[in-house]
């Protein structure tokens, strides 16, 4: 893609005409981006779309006219275009991804200092994350189906013996939740690490708890994991998992940061490899970059059974990728054949 050999073109829009501002001061500190126009609403960014050839756009919600959520249902059908949300705190943003946005980021309050710095940088890094989606040909995920498969239902009401741990990033909100809703109410309890701020994780546990037939919570420290339930690792927090004889309990720690990420994926598998067995599965999602795949294949190693998402239906094929280059999955499964194997392989224990 030429992007990759020069700069980003980049588009911004939102009704706030100091918030474009100073958005854009913001990215012209980074050489590899650069902020080619602004747009106060969507028809004022459907037209500079055409004329300019952005390669990322970056989307308000709330707008004049049209809320960006609608825009995104109207542009992207059409044309596929990576648009990366900024979104108050607000669980809003998860139907902008159903919509098709690559990611999101919080929108900062507008005061000068280390805040808008380090907004700056994450929405720069998001931006480039955005720009690989289109770079490894990944397309929009098709629409889910409408019912979960009955073949993917359990034999058994018993809750199943086992284990998951699970891992993503870029386009993993909307991955994740598809996997989710196909399952069952009796699969083995999961811990769920999605790179995801801080109070959207909490936001996203009661959207996947509402929307699925699990019991899902934002993890906190010394939870009791139980069959059923699934906990979503808070945003700036590790999570690892500690076997307590027959019982696994979550501890939440703010060590450094790990491949770039707190929470991130590896902390968590590498926690599980201690006491991980056949009855252990890991899954690695969509996600940019390398985190995970070191610890899924030390769990299959370890005996643990091993799935990554395929090139075909990632936002970007990164983190799969690498753990498949390493050896560590066993079984590589387009987004919505994941269920299906997982509960195949619960169904075998």
């Amino acid at each position: 893609m030429p992007a990759q050999m020069s700069k980003l073109k980049v588009l911004i829009v939102d009704d706030s005409l100091f918030f474009r501002t100073i958005l854009s001061n913001l990215l012209i500190k980074y050489p590899n981006i650069q902020v080619v126009g602004l747009a106060g609403d969507p028809f004022e960014a459907r037209e500079k779309i055409a004329a300019l050839n952005p390669d990322v756009v970056t989307l308000d919600i709330n707008m004049p006219k049209m809320n960006g959520i609608d825009f995104l249902k109207e542009f992207l059908p059409k044309k596929w275009l990576p648009f990366v949300v900024i979104s108050s705190r607000d669980d809003i943003v998860f139907e902008a991804m159903d919509a098709g946005a690559v990611d999101f980021v919080e929108k900062p309050t507008m005061q000068p200092g280390k805040h808008l710095d380090e907004f700056g940088r994450e929405i720069a890094e998001k931006i480039k994350e955005a720009a690989q989606a289109t770079a490894t040909s990944a397309k929009k995920m098709p629409s889910p189906p409408k019912q979960a498969a009955p073949a993917f239902a359990v034999a058994s009401r018993a809750a199943k013996p086992g284990f998951i741990v699970l891992g993503a990033s870029t386009g993993g909100t909307e991955a994740t939740s598809r996997v989710l809703k196909q399952l069952p109410a009796n699969i083995p309890g999961m811990v769920i690490v999605q790179h995801m701020p801080p109070v959207f994780t909490d936001l996203y546990a009661q959207r996947l708890d509402r929307e699925t037939k699990l019991r899902v919570k934002e993890a906190s420290n010394g939870d009791m994991i139980k069959p059923g339930h699934a906990y979503v690792a808070p945003g700036d927090k590790h999570v690892v998992v500690e076997k307590r004889g027959a019982e696994l309990v979550i501890r939440t720690n703010e060590g450094e940061k790990v491949n770039g990420h707190r929470p991130s994926v590896d902390v968590l598998f590498d926690s599980v490899v201690k006491f991980a067995d056949k009855t252990t599965t890991a899954i690695i999602l969509t996600g940019m970059g390398a985190d995970g795949a070191k610890g899924i294949t030390a769990l299959r190693k370890r005996g643990a059974y091993t799935i990554g998402q395929d090139e075909a239906t990632c936002v970007v094929y990164g983190m799969p990728c690498v753990a498949y280059q390493l050896g560590g999955i066993v079984k590589q499964a387009p987004l919505d054949g994941i269920p299906a194997a997982l509960i195949e392989r619960l169904n075998s224990l």
